[in-house]
């Protein structure tokens, strides 16, 4: 991968290529998104990568990261699942359950939509909810393809025994041992037109933090050793549940690609975020991305010495309310002020303590560069996403929302 350009080289040339078009602008650069693609391709070592949807949110983009090599989508929706499937796009895992029945019963009556879309459930009562949405519209499973289902798998890390265990990773799914998910990989092979593609695993206590100390680093290598063997031992006993291999054991995310992709039972990792590297992404050390999307604002006040306002900004990332979620500030010089933060309308800048010169002077009129702290989160805020490559913007495609579509 080629070094990226300096941040002042890269926000002059952003500025250059969008120059004629107002602000806000979001901005993807396309050389950094295919570098980036490449890049995480070859980290995953030859096992298929799935593309994250949800940290994209461009269907141009999404099919650009098929065509470089990423082998089928996760969607973070059915109904955008459907959505997908009808646009042509195949092999869609949906990363989350859903309790959806309109979007449900569409998949049902769809052979279409049957035969390319797999479920996530980690309970009877997911499973329960398609036999009635099915049995409801009178779907007659002996001609349709079977509906296939996922099981979500706690891959977080738990110290400790009784009230002094502690959790380490997110809470997802209720389905943590191997006799749980055998259990209820018997209970899918039970139920009529369904049928157990797999088994998903989202290490984020390795996928999702920073490499920001010592101890996370020792946590990481820790969780990565103990899910090694549980996952093991999980695959084998839902094969021998159903009575037939797994066809997907799903794992990883951009920050863990290396070590999900190499364990044994895997059979693909999925990544997103990394096409982007947003901001969150730079604690990591374990391999360097190029940042790939980007937001322009225009300097609309400059209220006094060493201070602008731009107009926008509010670009918040999901997550615990902290100063790691607050867009950065991409052009040299310029800082978010510690006492108003991103604003809804407006957000103020100060000059940073730089040596002087190093800072760009700013005047009404100028544009000032930012990136999300998060992925695909930005593109929820634009209709239009520009696509550049050097000095110019080569393309403008429509995000999910300038399609019309909002799924959550």
């Amino acid at each position: 991968m080629s070094a990226p350009d300096s941040p002042r080289l890269h926000t002059a040339r952003l500025s250059t290529a969008t120059a004629h078009l107002p602000a806000p602008v979001a901005v993807v650069d396309l050389d950094a998104f295919d570098a980036n693609a490449a890049d995480l391709l070859r980290r995953a070592g030859g096992v298929p990568v799935r593309l994250a949807t949800k940290s994209v949110r461009v269907l141009p983009l999404i099919r650009r990261g098929l065509e470089a090599g990423f082998s089928g989508v996760m969607a973070f929706s059915l109904r955008e699942a459907l959505w997908l499937v009808g646009e042509g796009v195949r092999n869609v895992l949906v990363g989350y359950p859903t309790t959806d029945r309109a979007a449900l019963a569409r998949l049902v009556a769809d052979p279409v939509a049957r035969d390319q879309i797999t479920l996530m459930a980690d309970g009877g009562a997911h499973l329960a909810l398609v036999g009635a949405v099915a049995q409801g519209i009178g779907a007659d499973d002996r001609d349709l393809p079977p509906i296939r289902v996922c099981l979500d798998v706690d891959a977080s890390l738990r110290l400790g025994a009784g009230r002094l265990t502690a959790h380490l990773g997110v809470r997802r799914s209720p389905l943590r041992e191997p006799a749980e998910v055998a259990a209820l990989a018997a209970q899918v092979a039970a139920t009529p037109g369904l049928r157990l593609r797999g088994v998903m695993f989202y290490e984020a206590q390795v996928a999702g933090l920073p490499d920001s100390s010592p101890a996370v680093r020792a946590v990481k290598r820790l969780s990565l050793r103990e899910l090694r063997e549980r996952r093991a031992r999980v695959v084998a006993e839902a094969s021998s549940a159903v009575g037939h291999p797994l066809e997907l054991v799903n794992a990883g995310g951009t920050g863990s690609l290396e070590a999900s992709s190499a364990a044994p039972a895997v059979t693909e990792v999925t990544a997103g975020s990394g096409l982007f590297a947003p901001g969150l992404f730079d604690g990591y050390r374990a391999f360097r991305s190029r940042p790939a999307a980007y937001f322009g604002l225009d300097v609309v006040r400059v209220p006094a010495p060493g201070w602008v306002t731009v107009f926008g900004g509010g670009y918040v990332a999901s997550g615990p309310a902290a100063t790691s979620r607050l867009p950065r500030v991409v052009t040299p010089g310029w800082a978010l002020s510690g006492t108003e933060g991103a604003g809804e309308v407006q957000t103020p800048l100060r000059r940073t303590g730089l040596a002087r010169g190093a800072a760009e002077d700013l005047a009404v009129g100028d544009r000032v560069w930012f990136r999300h702290a998060k992925a695909g989160e930005l593109m929820e805020r634009f209709d239009v996403v520009r696509l550049v490559q050097g000095e110019e913007v080569v393309g403008s495609v429509p995000t999910y929302r300038g399609e019309g579509r909002t799924f959550g």
